[in-house]
């Protein structure tokens, strides 16, 4: 599986986090989610949200973003080409977290450049342990429209 760069970068930057030893690892906290990923004929989505305690400060200050335990970033691609020779698609990406309570949040997605890339950032609010449920709306500058939905777990940190 090819893990899209800004994906790659973010995934850098939480291994260099800081100088000390990480806490100990507990089964619950880092399971991996992964990826949600829709794709409709050379057309791919992908999602992913984490709480913003996990991206290193450098990442963190790059994305314009706080880092708290009950902040959590949405982060959209939307990309066209065959898996390693992906461009990515200008798109408008709205998009809602809902929680198990019902609590229901607009997420104002921005873009984020980095170089030829191009991806979409958003925060909501969790109260860790908490769930969340994404709901995601692409609209590329052709007029099609897709739509993706997706959970995940969020734990104290």
């Amino acid at each position: 599986m090819r893990i899209a760069p800004t994906l790659a970068l973010l995934i850098a930057g939480l291994a260099g986090c800081s100088g000390s030893a990480p806490p100990p690892a507990t089964p619950a906290a880092t399971a991996p989610q992964g990826e949600a990923v829709s794709r409709v004929g050379d057309v791919s989505v992908r999602a992913n949200a984490m709480q913003t305690s996990a991206l290193s400060p450098g990442v963190a200050s790059q994305y314009g973003i706080s880092r708290a335990d009950n902040t959590v970033m949405l982060l959209v691609a939307v990309r066209q080409g065959p898996e390693a020779q992906e461009v990515a698609l200008p798109a408008r990406i709205t998009a809602t977290a809902t929680d198990l309570r019902g609590r229901r949040q607009n997420i104002e997605m921005r873009e984020l450049r980095s170089g030829d890339l191009l991806d979409y950032i958003g925060t909501a609010e969790a109260t860790p342990p908490d769930t969340l449920r994404f709901d995601v709306t692409v609209v590329r500058e052709n007029g099609a429209t897709s739509t993706m939905q997706f959970t995940r777990d969020f734990y104290p940190r």
